[in-house]
């Protein structure tokens, strides 16, 4: 993993991240590294909405459609949802 040192951190944005740390019961680096990620990951999406978004998609396909397996496993190798 890597090391970051935040430098210049505003006093104001320092005692936030403070409190938040221990109202969630954990260190500033772990708050910090939480924020950091909500911040610039993309959201998950839940169980819910993926099986959704799953089943958009098999009304996409053709009704009759017959995959073989080496199909499958060409479209896997290719990337495609």
């Amino acid at each position: 993993m890597r090391l970051a040192t935040l430098k210049n951190l505003p006093d104001g944005l320092y005692e936030r991240l403070q409190a938040t740390a221990q109202a969630h019961r954990c260190s500033m680096n772990n708050e910090a590294i939480v924020c950091l990620e909500a911040g610039l990951l993309p959201p998950r999406p839940s169980p819910w909405e993926r099986l959704a978004q799953l089943r958009a998609l098999r009304v996409t396909l053709p009704s009759d459609a017959a995959f073989s397996q080496q199909t499958i496993d060409a479209l896997k190798r290719e990337g495609l949802p």
